[in-house]
């Protein structure tokens, strides 16, 4: 009986020193469009972009992680180094809100019950869930249908620091691909505006957003740490 509970105190010990704080903070930086019109580079911000940020630190290499980010999008076929979108001269804007969760991997162990700088890089996915007008073209106005909800895949890498006992410093860039193609209004949603879609209908819209992340760790501190 001795020695069951002995066992059954070190595996709660482990527990508890393998358990995590949580991180809450904010990102900040760019986005940019990747469709049918304006540039073709994958990054290339020339529109803000916002947020905030939430970690759940599973292990020192695993995090839950959800974030909500706001961001312009727009796109100029007169930016484009290609011939044909330069003649056409198309521009649009559009207004992005995204609501993602997923998991993180980090390469090194980034385990914040210890002391001093260090740092890993890490990967991202998940799913994402976002807001944007349905836009569609005629005779180079933009028009809008409604604005709906719609799926993304984010695909996220990036490197984060530890800069002191309560942050973390991130840089990140994460290209989504999205389950549409008419952010840009190169492919209408409704049937009778079909014959006016333009360049390549069988490839869908990304948008990429690029910046850093700032986040606050909090929680509850575990009984065996590396600093005590």
């Amino acid at each position: 009986m001795k020695n069951f509970f002995y066992i059954i105190t070190l595996l709660l010990a482990y527990n508890i020193a393998q358990s995590q704080i949580h991180e809450l903070g904010v990102f900040g930086g760019g986005s940019n469009f990747i469709g049918d019109v304006g540039k073709t580079n994958y990054i290339a911000p020339n529109e803000p972009a916002f947020g905030i940020l939430y970690r759940w630190n599973k292990s020192p290499r695993f995090s839950w992680r959800a974030s909500v980010i706001q961001a312009k999008i727009s796109g100029n076929d007169l930016d484009s180094e290609v011939d044909g979108r330069k003649e056409r001269g198309l521009q649009f804007k559009n207004t992005i809100t995204e609501f993602s969760a997923g998991f993180e991997f980090d390469f090194f162990d980034f385990d914040l019950h210890q002391t001093g700088f260090f740092a890993t890089p890490y990967i991202s996915t998940g799913v994402s869930y976002f807001l944007a007008d349905n836009l569609y073209v005629i005779n180079k106005k933009y028009y809008n249908e409604d604005n709906k909800g719609k799926f993304a895949l984010p695909m996220i890498v990036g490197v984060k620091m530890k800069i002191s006992d309560s942050f973390v410093l991130g840089i990140e860039s994460g290209a989504r691909y999205t389950f549409t193609d008419d952010i840009d209004g190169s492919f209408p949603k409704n049937n009778s505006l079909k014959q006016h879609a333009f360049g390549n209908t069988n490839s869908n819209d990304w948008y990429v957003f690029t910046g850093a992340t700032l986040t606050y760790t909090f929680g509850q501190k575990p009984c065996f740490c590396a600093d005590e």
